[in-house]
């Protein structure tokens, strides 16, 4: 796997730091207040594992499947929504949790369904947002690790079709890999 990588862009210790000082900032946000996290399926598990470790409240879990790429490099325009959430979420504080922020489709259909059940208040998380992506969606990220070019990263979380996931880094991977 590593040899598919062409550089590091985040080491393993400057995730644990950046996750470890935004959950410190949504526990000073959400103070007084018991937020749900909603990771989305599958690339947020990592990031949203350490990150609830970091949240000192009570706080709750839960998830939702949302798709857009399937096996492809690049977003197909479809957004589905395959699996839904477990919980009535109608007066809660919401946080979605998502690894990266790219076209903002997806994020943007999660978060137009989410406002339909009647929550407190919808807030984005991501681990990564690609700044310099072109956006389609108004999602924007509320909370967010760090901002990053248009590149293809995987690790922590992030795959290429259901591989990489578990890299302790976030790498860019190699054109080579992807463009075939």
């Amino acid at each position: 796997m590593h040899k598919d990588v062409e550089r590091i862009l985040f080491t393993e210790e400057q995730l644990t730091d950046a996750v470890k000082a935004l959950g410190e900032r949504i526990t000073k946000d959400y103070d007084g207040r018991k937020p749900l996290l909603v990771g989305i399926l599958k690339g947020s598990v990592v990031f949203m594992t350490d990150l609830m470790r970091h949240i000192d409240l009570d706080c709750s879990i839960d998830f939702m499947v949302a798709k857009s790429y399937g096996n492809a490099a690049v977003s197909s325009g479809n957004v589905k929504i395959l699996k839904d959430l477990d919980t009535d979420i109608t007066g809660m504080d919401i946080i979605i949790v998502e690894d990266i922020l790219d076209t903002a489709r997806t994020l943007t259909a999660v978060k137009t369904y989410l406002l339909g059940k009647k929550p407190a208040s919808v807030k984005i998380c991501a681990l990564l947002d690609k700044v310099t992506a072109v956006k389609a969606g108004d999602a924007k990220a509320d909370y967010k690790c760090f901002d990053i070019e248009n590149e293809f990263v995987v690790g922590y979380g992030l795959d290429y079709a259901e591989h990489y996931r578990n890299l302790p880094y976030i790498g860019v991977l190699k054109h080579e890999v992807y463009e075939n």
